[in-house]
């Protein structure tokens, strides 16, 4: 996919999703979901000339990297965040497990008929997932700035074919705006006045 496509995220916000990924990518997996404020470059560096040398003055944004997030869950701790009129947005990094489509049927049946899944039933898909054996491991990352743009890139950690094979697993880089439109949302309400 290409930036100039009819679903393309803006350059802006697709190259901050893709540096805060290459960012967390360098810590290795296995990590914990992380939040990032999106700031004005020449703001932080009016107020911490010493980054100057770590950051680049010609980008018009730069990640910071929060504490991290309380154990839990992500939708309710992003449900309590706001974001002061300083921070021009926002990105998330998660973990998370992708099947293919057909092995949705696979998956123990929940009821939400009433328009919310129980957290058990959550859970019981989550345990079904993680051990489901076409599963992929993969990182996410969702950008989102105040005029409401956004993106998405995801990382499929690289799997090996064949045990036998001793060469690296190769990992893929998915980008589109849409990968995850519900933790977008979610970002965007963060935003809000």
């Amino acid at each position: 996919m290409t930036e100039n496509g009819p679903e393309a995220s803006p350059p802006r916000v697709a190259a901050l999703a893709r540096e805060v990924e290459e960012f967390v990518a360098t810590a290795g997996w296995e990590q914990q979901p992380q939040l990032f404020a999106l700031v004005p470059t020449a703001e932080l560096l009016a107020q911490q000339p010493e980054l100057a040398e770590q950051l680049d003055p010609a980008s018009a944004l730069t990640p910071v990297a929060q504490e991290s997030l309380p154990e839990g869950d992500l939708a309710e701790t992003l449900a309590t965040l706001a974001w002061p009129d300083a921070v021009h947005g926002c990105a998330l990094s998660q973990e998370i497990i992708v099947l293919p489509p057909d092995a949705e049927a696979e998956l123990p049946e929940v009821d939400d008929s009433a328009g919310a899944v129980d957290a058990s039933d959550v859970e019981r898909l989550k345990q079904a997932a993680a051990g489901h054996p076409r599963r992929t491991e993969a990182r996410l990352v969702a950008a989102v700035l105040r005029d409401g743009s956004a993106a998405c890139v995801m990382r499929l950690r690289g799997i090996r074919t064949r045990p036998e094979d001793d060469s690296e697993p190769t990992e893929e880089i998915i980008e589109h705006p849409e990968l995850a439109p519900n933790l977008v949302d979610a970002l965007r309400a963060t935003l809000l006045p």
